[in-house]
């Protein structure tokens, strides 16, 4: 409704997500015979894949996605991953694998347009390359950081190392937490807040909570890179036209009702 606050949330800015998790949104029917799309090269191809690969956001359409939010009198929580997996394992911190990308998001954070989210440090799980895609099945379920499976050990140098990696990196603090994929645990959620983050957002309900304040996505726009990179910056045009006299805030704003623990 008009007067109502919105926050825009766009996610896996930096995540190795968008290159190794592949998998097919159907099947090949040939007759009575059914192939699975997630067989070989099938999940690469329209109208079978449903996910990556795909690009990065570049830093021209970061600029034209700032110039977008100006005229709108809009703001937007960008949700960075921390690090780009490589295919042996290893990783790469945002700022050195896309330091342009990084330079320009630095731009949006001091002018007041941006607010940067911790998406993770690697959107996926490491052991035994679960990440990369397969051969004969999805990996989509290897591409969320935080199951119960994942010891809090990893967890929590996950989470450390994401923090150090982007405070550092855009020089302010980082207070919202978006677990990849909406996967995470009470565990995933004390060690969150043991790092400073202090706001939840993902598809989850809004509740109470004495570590965090979670706001859910009930007033939040979440989308992902991936609709700008194959669509166009007027896919977002489009969406905040559609919410005209919306107030935009920061998902961290969000929280100011439920009151920060």
């Amino acid at each position: 409704m008009k007067g109502e606050r919105l926050a825009l949330r766009i996610d896996d800015i930096g995540a190795a997500s968008k290159r190794y998790e592949v998998y097919a949104r159907r099947d090949l029917a040939l007759g009575p015979v059914r192939v699975s799309g997630n067989f070989l090269f099938l999940k690469y191809l329209p109208p079978f894949k449903a996910w990556g690969p795909y690009r990065e956001m570049r830093p021209q359409e970061w600029k034209q996605v700032f110039r977008l939010l100006e005229a709108h009198g809009a703001v937007i929580t960008v949700s960075v991953t921390a690090a780009w997996v490589n295919r042996d394992g290893s990783l790469t911190p945002f700022p050195r694998k896309f330091p342009a990308e990084a330079a320009v998001l630095r731009e949006g954070v001091e002018s007041g347009l941006v607010e940067i989210a911790n998406h993770g440090l690697t959107h996926c799980v490491l052991k035994g390359h679960a990440f990369r895609p397969a051969w004969r099945h999805s990996n989509r379920k290897a591409h969320r950081e935080f199951w119960e499976h994942v010891p809090l050990t990893v967890q929590e140098e996950h989470i450390r190392r994401s923090q150090e990696i982007l405070q550092e990196t855009f020089g302010v603090e980082v207070i919202t937490f978006v677990p990849p994929g909406n996967v995470f645990t009470e565990g995933t959620l004390s060690i969150a807040a043991r790092y400073g983050l202090k706001v939840l957002s993902c598809a989850t309900p809004p509740r109470s909570h004495p570590e965090l304040a979670i706001v859910g996505n009930e007033r939040v726009l979440a989308f992902h890179d991936r609709e700008i990179v194959l669509e166009g910056v007027g896919w977002l045009e489009a969406r905040l036209e559609t919410h005209r006299g919306r107030r935009f805030c920061f998902v961290r704003d969000l929280a100011e009702g439920a009151g920060l623990p």
